[in-house]
């Protein structure tokens, strides 16, 4: 009973907007010295947990993004999207999809996409007459790919949760987040396919060699998920020597190609960084110790008798996995999500007959969803601050676009194996 009243007290604090270290913290105090339990092991557990080398990749990605978007580094990447399709009635507003695909591979987060590709797109899309809800619901849409195109920090965590390889849950959501980013241009278009009052770019009279020039200048910007990748598949380097080699690669070209960071805002990037991975670490020793007492109570068992009490059908199994998670994303951040997904739900799925790499995919997909569904949509929140665009007007868009482009992807993410898993096994053997 104590138990339930906890989980309840969590769900209810997180719901009125209490952060996860503070709601997760909090309850796990209360429920550890009232349950007469010796707090040095759960927190020892945290603390021991903590103390892994895998894990400083985090807080050097998170540095890496930060210092791309001050950086300006995706600018050039949003000039070659906007290029190939702003002179198409949508065409902008699906240059935003492609360009949150592109730098999310580069972030590896879902927040950081956001708030560069939104803070440098919506200009744009406002001076073509692009609907304000649309366009922001798009972008916003568009973020969590930097949950599904790797590197992703939050994939990352995922292994290390579930002992897994870090590679093939890096490959496992690539083809989902192609899927997923064709499917949001798609219905894009078909919104946006009657609206007259967009004004489109007209193709350059010299089209090829504009493309050449902005393809050049972008080439530095581009070609850092490939090292970054080509170092991890290739052998060369760990994901967290990657991620280090990320912002080591970052800094000169913010500063000296792009001529967008200064003194000044590497400064203020490595102080709001170092902000941001401390609430990060914090956010994962507290959500450790809350799986440890999970566990510790037997709670993934409880939870799998009461599924298999309501069906022993693979497929209703899933569905409700798919429900659990997406819950969780509407009410946490991405790494809290994964860190309790991870813990709770992996060890149901993988009974139910779920290979762990492809529960990789479709937890990316579920926490992404998740992420930007209202009524709490973390990334919804964030997208109407930084797109300057009303709640009240994204709300409608974004639902267009988790019906007919999230939700069809997590289907098929879900019901077909092979979408997640053809890439692992073709690089890895099956």
């Amino acid at each position: 009973m104590t138990i339930v009243i906890a989980i309840i007290l969590i769900c209810v604090l997180l719901t009125i907007g209490v952060s996860v270290p503070l709601a997760f913290g909090g309850v796990l105090v209360l429920l550890v010295y009232t349950g007469g339990y010796d707090p040095s092991g759960f927190f020892a557990t945290g603390h021991w947990k903590l103390n892994s080398v895998i894990l400083l990749a985090i807080p050097l990605f998170i540095m890496a993004g930060d210092i791309m978007q001050r950086g300006k580094i995706a600018k050039p990447i949003v000039e070659i999207a906007e290029l190939l399709f702003g002179h198409l009635r949508g065409g902008l507003s699906a240059a935003s999809v492609v360009a949150s695909g592109m730098f999310g591979a580069i972030s590896g987060s879902a927040a950081a996409t956001l708030t560069c590709i939104g803070s440098i797109i919506m200009p744009h899309l406002r001076k073509a007459k692009y609907p304000a809800g649309i366009s922001g619901a798009i972008v916003i849409s568009a973020s969590p790919l930097g949950l599904l195109i790797p590197p992703s920090g939050a994939q990352l965590l995922y292994a290390w949760i579930g002992q897994l390889s870090v590679l093939k849950c890096f490959l496992a959501t690539v083809i989902p987040g192609i899927i997923l980013m064709v499917l949001l241009i798609i219905v894009n278009f078909i919104i946006l396919r009657n609206d007259d009052n967009i004004q489109i770019t007209q193709v350059p009279d010299r089209f090829f060699s504009v493309f050449a020039r902005k393809s050049v200048t972008a080439t530095p910007a581009i070609i850092m998920p490939l090292i970054i990748l080509g170092g991890i598949y290739g052998g060369i380097m760990t994901p967290t020597e990657a991620a280090g080699v990320a912002v080591i690669y970052a800094i000169p070209v913010g500063f000296f190609i792009y001529r967008g960071l200064t003194l000044q805002l590497l400064l203020e990037s490595l102080k709001e960084s170092s902000i941001t991975i401390g609430v990060v670490m914090v956010m994962i020793f507290t959500v450790l110790v809350a799986s440890r007492f999970l566990i510790f109570e037997d709670i993934p068992g409880m939870a799998e008798d009461l599924i298999y009490s309501i069906s022993d059908n693979p497929i209703v199994i899933f569905l409700m996995l798919n429900l659990v998670m997406l819950l969780i994303g509407m009410l946490m951040d991405d790494i809290s999500g994964i860190l309790l997904s991870g813990s709770l739900l992996l060890p149901i799925a993988q009974n139910a007959g779920m290979d762990p790499i492809h529960f990789a995919a479709v937890l990316g997909v579920n926490l992404g969803m998740g992420n930007i569904t209202p009524p709490t949509a973390p990334l919804l929140y964030l997208g109407a601050q930084v797109t300057n665009v009303s709640v009240s007007k994204l709300i409608g868009p974004t639902m267009m676009f988790i019906l007919f482009a999230w939700m069809p992807t997590l289907m098929l993410t879900t019901f077909f194996p092979q979408i997640a898993l053809w890439l692992p096994n073709l690089v890895f053997g099956s």
